[in-house]
């Protein structure tokens, strides 16, 4: 399995202000699958996140990204390993003030030397491939939550990423347009071979696209594994918080499996 693994998350420890959040935590992330971490609120979820693309420099433990510890990196190096990441925030966190085009563009602009034409044709082979080309020059109040979620997730991916980190790409979506986001995630990991991470509470959501499902509480990693065995490897506690929801893990999974099944 070491081949497959792109992040080797080790001990990985963080407190606030003399507040332990994170106690040695340890998982996986398997390259080019949908990564998916839960826990209920107050367990370590964001800031797992922050340290995890480095917005937060954690106090101890390693974060190994194809070998190479991210963990304390600094200067260039620091930026060189950023740029092989992609982030979609929650809400998409879009500049109401720029057009799509210019929300995709501001990482290219910010980030490399690419000439006006190279960066026009970056962008727009981003928007092309996520099928949202004609919305190049709305803004984002004019979009639709799926719309603006898609313009989120090619920003992501302009620099040429090769990880993305959803933090709850879901929340505050219906149910149709959350199902909308979760094919996305996995139209855009196949399409682009990606590595996807996925922060998220939406339990429905976790059992359709989740390869692995790394389960957090209080700070410890209880449970990191496929999920139809999810249910059989955590506590009590957390299998309560995972039924509240009132999502059957197994009805998903199999209505995920006959999907597939059917293909395009």
């Amino acid at each position: 399995m070491k081949g497959d693994v792109i992040v080797e998350v080790r001990g990985v420890t963080k407190s606030y202000g003399g507040r332990a959040v994170l106690h040695g935590v340890d998982f996986d992330v398997l390259r080019g699958k949908t990564n998916v971490i839960i826990g209920p609120s107050g367990s370590g979820k964001s800031v797992m996140m922050r340290q995890l693309i480095r917005l937060e420099e954690p106090d101890g433990g390693q974060i190994l990204f194809d070998g190479v510890d991210i963990a304390h990196a600094k200067g260039k190096a620091l930026s060189a390993l950023r740029r092989r990441f992609g982030m979609v925030f929650q809400h998409s966190a879009l500049f109401d003030f720029m057009n799509v085009f210019d929300n995709v563009a501001f990482p290219l602009r910010e980030h490399t030397k690419l000439s006006r034409a190279e960066i026009r044709d970056r962008v727009f082979h981003r928007l092309e491939t996520l099928g949202i080309a004609d919305a190049a020059y709305k803004m984002p109040p004019e979009l639709s939550g799926g719309m603006q979620r898609r313009v989120a997730v090619a920003r992501a991916l302009v620099l040429e990423t090769e990880l993305v980190v959803y933090d709850e790409p879901t929340t505050g979506l219906d149910p149709l347009t959350t199902r909308t986001v979760d094919e996305l995630i996995l139209e855009a990991g196949e399409r682009f071979g990606l590595t996807s991470v996925v922060i998220s509470h939406d339990m429905a959501s976790v059992f359709r696209i989740a390869d692995t499902v790394t389960v957090l509480h209080f700070g410890h990693v209880i449970a990191s594994t496929t999920p139809d065995r999810i249910m059989d490897e955590v506590t009590d506690e957390v299998r309560e918080f995972i039924l509240a929801s009132g999502v059957s893990p197994t009805s998903v999974m199999r209505g995920r499996a006959s999907s597939r099944d059917e293909g395009p």
